[in-house]
């Protein structure tokens, strides 16, 4: 959708609710952001400043971390990370390839070379059990994904990681608030890495993003690297890159940080409600609906069911006005941009699956009820298996 254009045209598309309605959580608090604004607007300080420093001590007492560094997106979260951690050419980083571009990206960009693994396919997480025989002598770290706002399996990773001397970079990007056995996301590896996308469980009003740390040194590290490398002014310790975070996008998320457990439990409320209408369906044999692994505290930034007949099941629900995505239609190891990296079709074959699989229905706090019906109806339909829902 991005890019679409608003002038409308015999193509145009309207579907009979958003995938994602933003405009319903700015009404709501639209009084509170607006005070945030002109309170930035009065001050003057646009470049960090207090405001930054408020959201990274929020940030990092939600996550349970010791220090919190704002920068321009959840993009330069992970390159920030991994050079913070000397992580750079020649070296090695383990992650999977069902993802989001930047995760891989992150890597290339620091000059480190990408090392897929596959995911398992009720997660759509890193396969723990596949790490080990990836690593090799120039592995520096491991970059678990916490996809769609459920937890990566951590305790064996970890485990892993401290008995190959590797450090681990949570890439929680879709999953600020979610929880692994108790701890929060982002405060169990070297470095946790956020973003503030909009449509994020906590987005800005533009890019945004943030690494969590219980390390002290690379805290220190982070502030320099993402501030053109400096720790004073024209004092250039270290080659760095202008990705600070802004004054206003951080008033804005502080004021929308105060709502967010709210809005969790709302998104897991309308979770338990896909996964009711679809049982009262009887889809359980065409559609698999997300994992909810026990220790797990998922989020849903997304809902992602898979089926067999992705592509036709879309086709029918957008015929019935019902918006749907597909997070990721291709993995990372097929894209061309990864080309260089030698990999081939058929060697993630969990991952490939799940390109061919998934579509992810509408989730969002201020999703109605009969918007839900209508989804999980239209589905019903699809199969043939309608009771009147």
């Amino acid at each position: 959708m991005d890019g679409q254009s608003s002038v409308k045209s015999s193509q145009y598309w309207e579907p009979l609710f958003p995938f994602l309605d933003l405009k319903a959580q700015f009404d709501d608090i639209k009084n509170e952001v607006m005070e945030a604004v002109s309170r930035v607007f009065e001050d003057q300080r646009f470049i960090l400043g207090p405001e930054v420093e408020l959201l990274e001590n929020e940030i990092a007492a939600l996550v349970g971390a010791r220090a919190a560094v704002g920068c321009a997106s959840g993009s330069d979260a992970l390159l920030l990370s991994l050079k913070a951690l000397g992580i750079g050419p020649g070296d090695e980083v383990i992650t999977t390839p069902f993802t989001f571009v930047a995760t891989v990206g992150s890597m290339a960009r620091a000059g480190a070379r990408p090392v897929l693994v596959d995911i398992r396919p009720d997660t759509f997480n890193l396969d723990s059990n596949l790490i080990e025989a990836a690593i090799s002598s120039r592995t520096r770290a491991i970059l678990p994904v916490h996809l769609f706002g459920l937890a990566a399996d951590l305790d064996p990773i970890l485990q892993l990681a401290e008995a190959h001397r590797l450090a681990v970079v949570e890439d929680a990007a879709q999953a600020i608030g979610a929880c692994y056995r108790g701890r929060h996301v982002g405060s169990l590896g070297a470095a946790g890495c956020f973003s503030f996308y909009p449509s994020k469980n906590l987005g800005g009003a533009g890019d945004g993003g943030m690494v969590t740390t219980n390390d002290a040194q690379v805290a220190d590290q982070l502030r320099r690297l993402r501030d053109h490398g400096r720790s004073q002014k024209y004092s250039h310790e270290v080659l760095g890159m202008n990705s600070r975070l802004d004054a206003l996008q951080a008033a804005i998320l502080r004021v929308k940080l105060l709502h967010l457990a709210n809005w969790t439990r709302r998104r897991q409320e309308k979770a338990e409600r896909y996964r009711a209408l679809f049982d009262e369906a009887a889809l359980d044999g065409n559609v698999k609906l997300p994992a909810a692994p026990p220790g797990c505290f998922h989020v849903y930034n997304q809902f992602t069911v898979r089926s067999s007949e992705r592509d036709r099941l879309r086709e029918f629900l957008r015929a019935r006005g019902i918006p749907t995505e597909i997070y990721y239609p291709r993995p990372l190891h097929l894209q061309p941009a990864f080309g260089y990296l030698g990999y081939r079709a058929g060697e993630f074959p969990a991952a490939e699956a799940a390109s061919r699989e998934v579509l992810s229905l509408p989730i969002y706090p201020e999703l109605k009820e009969e918007h839900q019906g209508a989804v999980v109806r239209a589905i019903a339909d699809f199969y043939g298996t309608n009771r009147g829902l």
